[in-house]
């Protein structure tokens, strides 16, 4: 199995505790490193008040990266991923549960996966086609692969929001491909600056250092023309054409 799609990274966006602006992280993209725990939450001044209060940092995170690259733009599909979700939010859900608490149904109704595509499609009005992921390791290959397919059918932008929040310590044993909480936005337009490859491989592949949207945007501030990523049977080849 192979197949190739092109695509242009018109613009980009990303938010970590402590990196925020282009300068911060191309410091990290030359000597990444793990960041300290924080409780640091981006900045969403943007939004009012009584809707900014809703927000979990997982959800502030993909609003910091998305709405910038939204802005002007008013129709606009989103692919939002991310593989494990409002962890923090779905543990202290668990906890009442244990405990038995009442549950409060906000909490419940943010907590589930597609809830942060509800809440943009509310704050900004929109009503374009927007898509939720809970993927593996190559969640960001796979959204990408969404957003083609978005384009391909005439779309002329789509965003892609990668967010991963820290999930709770409790977890720590099962999930530890979350280095740092962080988000990553790209916004999509046809074109053929970038061609990514996927290729089947018999033997299993061990993933990289860093989760993928990481890797990539090391790629981008670095002006290296390809990065690979491989996740189990499955190897995606990055390749930036011009």
């Amino acid at each position: 199995m192979k197949f190739v799609i092109n695509f242009n990274i018109a613009q980009w966006r990303a938010w970590a505790p402590g990196l925020e602006s282009v300068d911060d992280w191309q410091a990290w993209s030359r000597q990444p490193v793990v960041l300290p725990a924080s409780d640091a939450a981006p900045d969403v001044s943007f939004l009012p008040a009584m809707q900014r209060r809703r927000l979990s940092r997982l959800a502030r995170m993909a609003f910091s990266v998305g709405w910038p690259l939204a802005e002007g733009r008013p129709a606009l599909p989103l692919v939002f991923i991310s593989r494990h979700g409002e962890t923090p939010r779905t543990f202290e859900i668990l906890k009442d549960l244990a405990a038995d608490l009442p549950l409060s149904p906000t909490q419940f109704s943010l907590s589930v996966h597609n809830a942060v595509i509800g809440l943009w499609s509310i704050m900004r009005g929109e009503t374009s086609e927007m898509t939720a992921l809970a993927a593996t390791g190559d969640g960001l290959e796979h959204g990408v692969l969404e957003a083609a397919a978005l384009l391909n059918e005439g779309s002329p932008a789509v965003l892609l929001v990668i967010t991963e929040e820290q999930p709770p310590q409790v977890y720590a044993p099962w999930v530890d491909d979350v280095p740092f909480p962080y988000a990553v936005g790209l916004l999509l337009t046809p074109g053929d600056d970038w061609q990514l490859d996927l290729s089947a491989q018999a033997d299993h592949s061990p993933g990289g250092d860093w989760p993928h949207a990481l890797d990539l945007l090391r790629t981008l501030l670095n002006n290296e023309t390809t990065c690979q990523h491989a996740w189990k049977n499955r190897v995606w080849t990055w390749q930036r054409n011009r």
